[in-house]
């Protein structure tokens, strides 16, 4: 079992908390998107309040083990000084000596945030020395980067191995109970959405999740390698012609446990994905040679609209189509519009599919918006996160 922030004794103590700060940037260096840095407040207060002496870190792009001067957590710590109304001073670095005199020089109830993890190798290689070190720093150790601990790095797995006191924060406490009553106990029907380019990024969640769900819902460029599969032309859309045999399984199995499964009926094709083409809506039996499909067509998504209305739970994961073009846009639109209308726990995972979301202004209808793509995927695959296994292990040996 793990133990959670509010079950551990903080007071006094260096808190070590793995949070996710990879934040956009603008050229300036100025954040345009502060989401991440909200998600992690409630638990960054909560050992404020409790008087713990705060030690953040996190990484920031991907300098691969260099020093590369963007990729500096600078404006994070200035950001974060501004939001919680005193200076956050920035570590020179994550590990090493002025680290370690910072953290033990940290009053209770302040907080300081170590410079990017990733400026190390040793981060993305759980190096023992890397993880040994970043251990050091710390009495307890603390996990709220959900969007991260599906990866085996240092600071996910590494530092939570040496110590004997840990706890998952708060923001990955709501992640792991809205999957948990989205997929392992859920209201039903229980909908999954499934979109974006490729079937093989998927292939182990979709697999994993007609163990699951009611109705799937197959939309973007995967639902062409479905409808290949079928013996429709795709005339030159994207499609995975060595998966062919394995879309044909998955149908079969869904028919099997009597699960209804959803392709588009139509498509918005063009001859290049471009923001100046002509598009024709055609039934996805009309693809002509030298166009693709780059949009579900207004017929499915009337379909699929239909589909989620009387939904009690959705899980959506991927794009209708090539949403960032407004040409193509129309499909996961009325997908974001037709969950955000549905009377049901609807959670979302995936960078696109957040950002279509409040793109096309749903971000308030949503139940919950989980902050990590490919973290979230391993869940729906039916996996357990390395990062929550590492706080169980933690938490057995109290």
């Amino acid at each position: 079992m793990i133990k959670y922030l509010d079950q551990i004794e903080v007071q006094g103590k260096r808190v070590l908390m793995r949070v996710d700060f990879n934040v956009p940037l603008d050229d300036q260096g100025n954040i345009t998107d502060d989401l991440r840095i909200q998600g992690a407040l409630p638990s960054i207060r909560y050992v404020l309040e409790n008087q713990g002496r705060l030690i953040l870190c996190s990484h920031l792009g991907r300098p691969k083990g260099k020093r590369v001067p963007e990729y500096s957590l600078k404006p994070v710590a200035a950001h974060l000084s501004k939001i919680l109304g005193f200076e956050v001073p920035l570590a020179p670095d994550c590990i090493g000596p002025e680290a370690e005199e910072m953290a033990e020089k940290l009053e209770p109830g302040k907080a300081m945030l170590l410079e990017n993890l990733r400026y190390h190798e040793g981060e993305t290689k759980n190096d023992p020395a890397f993880a040994d070190a970043l251990a050091k720093l710390a009495d307890v150790y603390v996990n709220d980067a959900f969007a991260v601990s599906h990866r085996a790095h240092a600071s996910v797995v590494g530092v939570p191995s040496r110590l004997s006191e840990c706890a998952a924060g708060f923001l990955l406490k709501k992640e792991l109970d809205y999957f948990n009553r989205a997929m392992e106990s859920p209201a039903r029907p229980l909908v999954a959405v499934l979109g974006g380019a490729k079937v093989s990024g998927k292939l182990g969640a979709i697999e994993h999740i007609l163990q699951r769900v009611d109705k799937v819902i197959i939309g973007g460029a995967m639902a062409n390698t479905f409808l290949k599969a079928q013996g429709l032309a795709t005339g030159s859309s994207l499609v995975e012609d060595d998966l062919l045999d394995t879309a044909n399984d998955i149908v079969a199995k869904a028919k099997e446990k009597g699960i209804k499964f959803y392709l588009p009926v139509d498509a918005i094709i063009a001859q290049e994905l471009s923001t100046d083409v002509v598009i024709k809506t055609v039934p996805v039996q009309e693809i002509p040679e030298g166009w693709m499909a780059l949009d579900i067509g207004p017929a499915s998504a009337r379909l699929f609209q239909e589909v989620v209305e009387d939904a009690k739970t959705i899980v959506w994961n991927g794009p209708m189509g090539a949403f960032e073009i407004d040409l193509f846009s129309q499909g996961t639109r009325s997908m974001a519009e037709a969950i955000g209308n549905a009377f049901a726990l609807s959670i979302s995972g995936g960078g696109d599919t957040n950002a279509a979301i409040k793109k096309f202004g749903q971000a308030d209808n949503i139940s919950y918006m989980s902050t990590g793509g490919g973290a979230f995927l391993t869940l729906l695959e039916g996996k357990v996160l390395p990062g929550v296994k590492a706080l169980e292990e933690c938490s057995s040996k109290g």
